[in-house]
C-alpha cells in the first residue's frame, strides 16, 4: 500500500541488512510497535513471540527476523477470520456504525459504488438522522454511486426510516440494503440501545436475511479506535471493521490490537477521498507496507 509512513520510517532502520539481532533490537521493536498504536499488551506479546520464533530457527540477523515477524502479523490479522461479506439473500442488509468523523457516512458511498459496480441494485438508508446535514451528506454520495436514498426528516427514528427503507427494497427487488446509523460516542447507552432497535426491525422485517454490522474506524485515532471496536462489538455484534483514513497519519498498529482483542476481521480499507478509494482489506499488503 505504500501509505504507513509514520511505522515504515521507524521500522526500516531496524532491519538494516547485515546487522544482528540482540537485545536493544527488541527493545527498539517494542517501541516501534507501541509508537505505531498496536498498544503496549501486544507489542510486548509480538516481541516476546518474534524472540522465541528467532531461538528456535537459530535467526541471526535482523533481515531474517524481518520475514518472522511479518508472518507473525499476518497470524494476527487473519485470526479475525474470514474477510467476505455476507450478502447472499435478497435484499441483504448492511448496517454502517461508527463514532461521528470516523468517515462512516463517506465509507458507506465508496461501498455502493463498489457493489453497484459488481452488478448489484443498492439503496441506501439515511438512519443517521441526529446529525445536522447527514442525509444530505448521504445523498450527495449516494448521486455519486448511483444509488437511491431513502431518508426522512432531521431528528426521525432511524428504526423507521429503516423500516421504510427495508420495504422499498423488498418492492424494488433491491439486492443490499446499506444503512447509515447515528454517529455515537462509545459510552452513549441510549444511543447503543438504538442499534439493538434497528437489529430488531430487522429480524421483525427481515427474517433470515443476510446481514452485516460494519465499525467505520479511523485508523488515526490510536487505541481510542480499540475501545470503539469493543463497545460496538457488545451493543451491535460487529462483522467486520473498515479501516478509515489510511492515506494520511494513520500509524496502522490499531488495526493489530483490534483483531487480537475482539476477533472482528478487518474488511475493508479506506484510501483516498474518491469513489474508489475503498479496498478489500489484504493483511499481508497491509504487513508488507508497515514492515
Amino acid at each position: 500500500m505504500g501509505l504507513f509512513d509514520a511505522l515504515k520510517g521507524k521500522l526500516g532502520g531496524l532491519f538494516a541488512e547485515g546487522e544482528k539481532v540482540g537485545d536493544g533490537f527488541y527493545d527498539e521493536l517494542e517501541e516501534a510497535l507501541i509508537l505505531s498504536d498496536a498498544g503496549a499488551a501486544l507489542a510486548s506479546e509480538i516481541v516476546e513471540g518474534l524472540r522465541q520464533r528467532c531461538k528456535k530457527d537459530n535467526v541471526r540477523l535482523r533481515e531474517e527476523a524481518r520475514v518472522l515477524l511479518r508472518a507473525q502479523l499476518i497470524e494476527v490479522l487473519e485470526s479475525g477470520g474470514g474477510r467476505g461479506m455476507a450478502l447472499e439473500t435478497t435484499p441483504s442488509v448492511i448496517l454502517v456504525a461508527g463514532v461521528n468523523g470516523a468517515g462512516k457516512t463517506t465509507s458507506i458511498g465508496k461501498l455502493a459504488a463498489r457493489l453497484a459496480g459488481e452488478g448489484k441494485k443498492v439503496l441506501l438508508c439515511a438512519g443517521d438522522t441526529f446529525r445536522a446535514a447527514a442525509a444530505d451528506q448521504l445523498d450527495i454520495w449516494g448521486k455519486r454511486a448511483g444509488c437511491a436514498v431513502v431518508r426522512q426528516q432531521e431528528g426521525a427514528d432511524p428504526a423507521s426510516v429503516l423500516f421504510d427503507a427495508v420495504n422499498a427494497a423488498k418492492a424494488r427487488g433491491t439486492d443490499v440494503v446499506i444503512c447509515d446509523t447515528a454517529g455515537r460516542l462509545q459510552n452513549k447507552q441510549n444511543l447503543m440501545n438504538e442499534l439493538n432497535k434497528i437489529s430488531r426491525v430487522l429480524d421483525r422485517e427481515l427474517p433470515g436475511c443476510s446481514r452485516e454490522t460494519l465499525l467505520a474506524m479511523d485508523a488515526t485515532t490510536g487505541q481510542n479506535g480499540l475501545s470503539q471496536v469493543r463497545e460496538f462489538s457488545k451493543a451491535a455484534g460487529l462483522t467486520g471493521i473498515i479501516l478509515t483514513k489510511l492515506d494520511g497519519t494513520a500509524k496502522g498498529g490499531v488495526a493489530l490490537s483490534a483483531v487480537r482483542e475482539t476477533g472482528v476481521p478487518v474488511k475493508w480499507a479506506g484510501v483516498g477521498e474518491q469513489l474508489g478509494d475503498l479496498i478489500p482489506f489484504d493483511p499481508k499488503a497491509f504487513v508488507e507496507a508497515i514492515v
